[in-house]
């Protein structure tokens, strides 16, 4: 192709560019909506849930998974530009760790240790360990669709972050189904299942979001 050609097909592209925040936001949210169906679907809230809200246990649980998709989904769109620089954003995907080792403290000085293990291996570790990374395939779907649209320098990293943001929506949709509330089961079995999504979306990204 000539040199004027390639000009005048430039010129004559009057497309808008698409806006990568505004996709990336849209897929963590058709990404959620799926999931969340294929949840109530399959699954539904544990039966006694009525009752389970009243426990602290219970409920962090849910503050452990928000903080992990509330800090990683901030990192998302920076990750697919050029030049961006996560600054100090990154030291914040340190919050749900943090929050699940002080819970782990919290747990074994308030719980005779006759009960550490039982409460570890508790009741529905396969569940968790296959759940989890099953929910996280449909926002983990559509995010990878979005971040293609950008230009991630560091396409693993990018594909690891999309595995995070979306174990962050699973893990809380699996724990207001899991009857395992112990912070020894929940330390335990939820970031093992984060680590095989986040193994994943790292592979993904080197392969998908390459350019």
């Amino acid at each position: 192709m000539k040199t004027e050609d390639l000009i005048n097909l430039i010129a004559q592209d009057t497309r808008r560019p698409l806006n990568p925040s505004y996709m990336l936001s849209g897929a963590v949210v058709i990404g959620a909506l799926i999931s969340g169906a294929a949840f109530f679907l399959t699954l539904g809230f544990r039966h006694d849930i009525s009752q389970a809200v009243e426990t602290v246990r219970f409920c962090f649980k849910f503050v452990v998974t928000l903080s992990l998709f509330a800090t990683a989904v901030t990192l998302v769109d920076p990750a697919i530009r050029p030049g961006s620089d996560f600054g100090r954003r990154r030291w914040l995907l340190l919050v749900a760790p943090i929050l699940l080792l002080s819970s782990t403290i919290v747990e074994l000085l308030v719980t005779p240790s006759d009960l550490w293990v039982t409460r570890l291996i508790g009741h529905n570790a396969l569940h968790c360990l296959t759940i989890i990374p099953a929910l996280s395939a449909f926002p983990g779907f559509f995010l990878f669709l979005a971040m293609r649209q950008g230009a991630a320098e560091n396409p693993g990293g990018a594909g690891a972050l999309v595995g995070l943001v979306s174990v962050g929506i699973a893990a809380t949709l699996y724990a207001s189904n899991c009857f395992d509330d112990s912070p020894l089961f929940v330390a335990t079995w939820y970031p093992l299942a984060t680590l095989i999504v986040v193994t994943i979306g790292y592979f993904g990204g080197r392969r998908f979001l390459c350019w």
